[in-house]
């Protein structure tokens, strides 16, 4: 089989295209050929040893795969050769085939698009524990989306109004803020790209506090972290909801004054964590994903497809911010 591997810590232009053995399902494994893998930030830091994750090379990256069952290991009951499914694999999907435990896997929904299918977990389950378990987001309330136009922004867009919410969608460019508003965003705003001075914090901080209201946003959802976060938990509302999910813009220093000037909780969302410590619940929101996927609530967006060969390129797509929605790679 072929696989992309990462042999030697580097960028996405280190990783090699090899043939591999395919391995062959232990208890409790599936034999997973792989359809479609997307790709998510997570795959950019593995590589280069800044992950928490750190497998032992060579392996192959790719975190979220959509295939078929072509083998199934001694005690797997419920799956059969030719199943299709989904699953998060921390790495591996970069390949034809790929061995996964079973208990991490999802059935496709017969109807579903495979791409769309390996789009779907990573940022939506993130995004449904984050607003629903994490933000308590209500309908009615504010929901402010930072990075609106990523693959966890456009999921945080969609669930917010599935949810009942007013969602103001914060993004880099006009083109963004149109897929923003397509996923059903009520208000967008175009800020700039950080780094900012003190005068330009405070007037994306102002522009943020227009574009909410005068209540403030109830929660926040930050998949971006850097410069925009002071700016953001400013324009919070008293007593709301401060969603700390990612930092491809930097680790920020938060201003811990606000925080008591608007009685405000600041949440950190682990979605893995989440879901290796409760999988019922986690199984629960997956099953509320399809059924919103199944009524046109949510649909995952496909920026780009990339051949396996070079998802390396995809990786750096991704890297760059280019991406409007999910990058996939198209393995078989």
């Amino acid at each position: 089989m072929k696989a992309l591997l990462s042999k030697t810590v580097g960028g996405p232009d280190s990783l090699v295209l090899a043939d591999r053995p395919v391995p062959v399902p232990g208890k409790g494994e599936l034999l997973v050929r792989v359809l479609a893998c997307a790709i998510n930030y997570p795959d950019v830091l593995i590589i280069e040893d800044k992950y928490q994750l750190k497998p032992e090379r060579p392996f192959a990256p790719g975190s979220e795969i959509c295939g078929e069952v072509a083998g199934v290991g001694e005690g797997v009951e419920g799956w059969t050769p030719g199943d299709r499914v989904i699953a998060v694999t921390g790495y591996g999907g970069l390949a034809e085939y790929m061995l996964l435990p079973a208990a991490k896997a999802f059935a496709l929904p017969p109807d579903r698009d495979p791409v769309q299918g390996a789009a779907l977990l990573m940022t939506y389950g993130t995004t449904i524990h984050a607003l629903a378990d994490r933000g308590a987001l209500q309908k009615g309330e504010t929901l402010l989306v930072l990075g609106a136009a990523g693959g966890v922004g456009l999921a945080a867009v969609e669930i917010g109004k599935a949810l009942g919410a007013r969602v103001v969608a914060a993004i880099s460019s006009p083109e963004k803020a149109q897929a923003a508003r397509d996923a059903g965003a009520d208000e967008t705003l175009i800020y700039g790209r950080a780094p900012f001075d003190k005068a330009a914090s405070k007037q994306l901080a102002q522009a943020f506090k227009d574009a909410v209201g005068p209540d403030g946003a109830h929660v926040i959802y930050d998949p971006v972290g850097g410069d925009y976060c002071d700016p953001a938990l400013r324009a919070i509302a008293w007593e709301g909801r401060y969603l700390v999910v990612g930092f491809p813009a930097g680790i920020p220093h938060l201003p811990l004054n606000l925080t008591l000037l608007k009685s405000c909780d600041v949440r950190g969302v682990f979605w893995g964590g989440f879901a290796a410590r409760f999988p019922d619940r986690n199984r629960a929101h997956v099953a509320q994903l399809f059924r919103w996927w199944q009524d046109g609530k949510i649909n995952p967006r496909i920026d780009r497809t990339w051949p396996l060969a070079e998802a390396g390129e995809a990786i750096s797509w991704l890297a760059d911010r280019r991406a409007v929605g999910k990058v996939v790679v198209e393995v078989a």
